[in-house]
């Protein structure tokens, strides 16, 4: 790909995303379609597999817990119903807008961490994958993949916008002034004041993504 002199760095989750609000309405569903025994069953899973992995996982979450019921009735329905989720309601307010004006002054990726086949899917669907023309890179731990991002898109300059400050602070130790690190303090870890307090200040810090609409330059 040819260098561009910056580039933007977007998570996907509790930054593009109410991600927050996804796993409320699967709790919702859940508790609904397998009771809420069951359900708690596999938040349990699920909490096990992401401390496991390093990520959030669904659909493998999903995986395990059919082995412990492998009789349950209703997999398929919560299965369809994770794959077909309308994540372009989910989408913060001027999520769109922000990636276009960026978009303007150099090139924009979706940086994200995830599994490989529901977090590609929740991208397209939610329209993110159109709106970065295609420019996504999903790794299990990316703060450790640098060397292919710069591979990827070289840049002079990159600027990384997260939620999650510990990832922020990672990636700044390494690129030090060749990043510029935006955090928007939206969802659960970006609120948890204890966590945050662990790690140093970001280079910008707003209140919602939407806010980046007022920033000229990085």
């Amino acid at each position: 790909m040819a260098n561009s002199n910056t580039v933007f760095l977007f998570d996907v989750d509790n930054t593009l995303l109410d991600n927050d609000r996804v796993t409320k309405d699967l709790r919702g569903f859940l508790d609904k379609e397998v009771g809420a025994e069951r359900s708690a069953t596999y938040w349990k899973i699920f909490e096990s597999l992401r401390n496991e992995l390093g990520y959030a996982d669904y659909l493998g979450a999903l995986q395990r817990y059919r082995m412990a019921h492998p009789y349950e009735s209703h997999l398929l329905t919560v299965s369809t119903y994770l794959v077909n989720y309308p994540f372009a309601n989910r989408l913060f307010p001027n999520s769109l807008d922000v990636i276009e004006k960026c978009s303007q002054m150099g090139t924009v990726v979706i940086l994200t961490d995830g599994d490989v086949v529901f977090q590609p899917r929740k991208i397209e669907r939610s329209g993110l994958f159109e709106a970065v023309s295609g420019n996504i890179l999903i790794y299990v731990h990316k703060e450790f993949e640098l060397h292919d991002v710069e591979r990827r898109y070289p840049a002079e300059r990159y600027v990384l916008v997260d939620d999650k400050i510990r990832i922020l602070s990672a990636i700044k130790e390494i690129w030090q002034d060749r990043v510029t690190t935006v955090f928007p303090r939206q969802g659960h870890y970006a609120l948890d004041a204890e966590a945050v307090a662990k790690y140093p200040a970001a280079d910008i810090t707003i209140e919602r993504i939407g806010d980046l609409l007022d920033i000229d330059s990085f």
